[in-house]
């Protein structure tokens, strides 16, 4: 999908999961975090707008991580709608660092000091969280300020701002946000140019893609199956070695318990007194932890070294039969994901300009009555005289509904969309009238 010029600003990326219950195939295994399962899935990498809406969505069988996803599909597919008189940012004369083309806004997944570098080096902002924020600042460097929100709602933060060297020499904004419980959350950014409350604000604005996830599997079926269709792998995509994974996965079992044979080897103690019945229960307890410990230091020690035998990544072909996996036709999947991004942001236009005519406080009542207009009944009067096709619907159960709806049928007749296929201009109309 394509981007107006103006949608090129901000970008939230995100990666979801997605999973197809009830399929057969053997489609590669992920662990999905919101049912603490690990299933047969596949990875979406979601790029939205600053309102939560869908711009474009890149998919991955397997999953080489965020940083190699932005940077090997989002990015190029980014700056290829850059218009040219932007390629090389702007130059200014005061030695204040250039303006970046646009911002990506992303998780702690994406905390990479080279890979902000990486990004600066192609005047491309990045915000995100700080991984390692270490101690807490003084309560008397934060100060409330207004920050408006994407909704247009107005609150107050307490914010407070350094300048923060990493270890490759890059320097980044650090912003933090003081809760009322005295919790800090740190903010890293390249952009030096946008004050910190706007900043903020995007950052903490993230939750409107995780939103776009919920809604979307509910409402628009997001996790089914265009068709039960699968396509072998690309042999030479590479992956996490199983083999390795499972080797990984002891050595760190195992140093696990080592752990804490030692925490009990060193925290056994005699505090009786010294008899030879007390001392020699406490010395046969003693020698059984360090024995214990000697067992397991040489386990690790042979789990090690064949960690280190064992290659960290192959190839698909290299995989054996037993693990072999396929992936989803993708055909009918990226027709099917671009009519349901099309529908939601037609909703969601719909919902702002049903959003300004309704006296409620929960701004989720506006999708709530586009829903239940869907499955509205209406009456098709086409008028092949006037060349007009009328949508009449029927009245809701609520007189204040009707009154929105109204206004919402006004809306789209000053569109004067003309029906697919036809010569014949869409009326909506409410009733009778």
């Amino acid at each position: 999908m394509s981007a107006a010029p103006e949608q090129v600003g901000t970008f939230y990326i995100d990666g979801h999961v997605r999973v197809y219950n009830g399929h057969q195939a053997a489609l590669p295994r992920h662990y999905v975090a919101r049912q603490k399962l690990c299933l047969r899935a596949t990875t979406d990498y979601w790029v939205n707008a600053r309102d939560g809406q869908p711009f474009f969505v890149v998919n991955q069988v397997v999953d080489p991580g965020l940083i190699q996803v932005i940077e090997g599909e989002i990015l190029p597919s980014l700056l290829a709608l850059l218009p040219a008189d932007t390629a090389g940012g702007d130059t200014v004369s005061d030695k204040r660092p250039p303006r970046h083309r646009f911002t990506l806004i992303f998780d702690r997944e994406g905390y990479s000091p080279e890979f902000f570098s990486r990004l600066k080096d192609q005047h491309v902002a990045c915000v995100t969280y700080h991984k390692f924020p270490q101690e807490n600042w003084p309560v008397e460097e934060f100060y409330a300020q207004t920050v408006r929100l994407v909704s247009g709602e107005s609150v107050v933060m307490n914010l407070a701002e350094r300048g923060t060297w990493m270890k490759n020499g890059l320097w980044l904004r650090q912003i933090r946000k003081l809760s009322a419980q005295g919790h800090q959350t740190a903010i890293l950014t390249t952009d030096y140019h946008a004050d910190a409350a706007p900043l903020a604000a995007s950052m903490f604005a993230r939750w409107s893609q995780e939103n776009f996830f919920k809604y979307a599997r509910k409402h628009f079926a997001l996790d089914r199956l265009a068709d039960y269709q699968t396509e072998a792998v690309d042999e030479t995509v590479v992956l996490v070695n199983p083999a390795y994974r499972t080797l990984d996965g002891q050595v760190r079992s195992c140093q696990a318990k080592l752990q804490r044979s030692l925490a009990e080897f060193g925290a056994t103690a005699c505090v009786e007194p010294i008899e030879p019945r007390q001392m020699e229960s406490y010395l046969q307890k003693k020698a059984a932890l360090q024995e214990c410990i000697e067992q397991r230091t040489a386990e690790l020690a042979t789990l090690k070294k064949a960690r280190k035998e064992t290659p960290r990544h192959i190839t698909i072909k290299d995989l054996p039969e037993a693990e072999r996996f396929k992936q989803l036709s993708t055909q009918s999947k990226y027709v099917i994901d671009t009519i349901k991004m099309i529908a939601y942001r037609a909703e969601t236009a719909m919902a702002a300009t049903v959003r300004e005519s309704m006296s409620m406080s929960r701004p989720d009542e506006a999708r709530t009555l586009l829903r239940a207009l869907y499955a509205t009944e209406a009456d098709l009067i086409p008028d092949h005289g006037q060349n007009t096709l009328t949508v009449r619907l029927h009245h809701s159960a609520n007189a204040c509904n009707d009154g929105v709806i109204r206004g919402l049928c006004e809306k789209l007749n000053e569109t004067e969309t003309i029906f697919p296929r036809t010569n014949l201009r869409l009326i909506f109309a409410l009733g009778s009238n």
